[in-house]
């Protein structure tokens, strides 16, 4: 029994929500979102909710019952706030700004490292070491900040690199012969 599928899904004002021909539609003030629904997947929309019904008793029906809904929730807190991944670039001379349609940063190489900003992703920098993304597919934004944050990963001895806002960093201890002691 999925205990995350039983659960319905509210929708707030300003969010439309249609299912047609396997597909849940969600338009919202921001944008919208369509995610096609497999057929052991029943969705019926009842007032101000959405739920999701098994069409048997499979154990992998179970599954995608709550990846559904899952899926479909994120949709409309997408259309309706949008998500936000913040990233944070920690070195000396490491920096970041927007130029068109390009993320262009300096991080230690011998050359800047340019990242195109996706079609559906909006990137700003409110400061030279800070990378705000914004959009309305989750999946989209995270994939996104995950591709920025590799290219130049945190090294744990100065913690130097691209970390999300609310990563911790375990910092190593360096090396400690020779220092100080006679």
């Amino acid at each position: 029994m999925s205990r995350i599928g039983n659960k319905p899904i509210s929708i707030p004002s300003g969010v439309t929500v249609n299912f047609a021909d396997g597909k849940v539609t969600v338009s919202g003030a921001k944008g919208t979102l369509e995610q096609s629904v497999d057929k052991c997947v029943a969705v019926r929309i009842e007032g101000n909710e959405i739920h999701f019904l098994k069409n048997n008793n499979e154990q992998e029906t179970d599954a995608k019952q709550g990846l559904y809904r899952a899926l479909v929730a994120n949709m409309v807190k997408g259309v309706s706030e949008g998500f936000t991944k913040t990233l944070i670039i920690n070195g000396v001379g490491y920096k970041a700004q927007v130029i068109g349609s390009k993320l262009v940063m300096n991080l230690g190489l011998s050359h800047p490292v340019e990242v195109e900003i996706w079609k559906d992703v909006k990137v700003s920098c409110p400061s030279i070491t800070e990378v705000k993304i914004e959009g309305i597919d989750k999946q989209r934004v995270g994939q996104f900040a995950s591709n920025v944050r590799d290219t130049r990963p945190v090294e744990p001895y100065h913690a130097y690199g691209i970390r999300y806002s609310d990563e911790v960093v375990v910092r190593k201890v360096g090396k400690t012969s020779g220092k100080g002691k006679k």
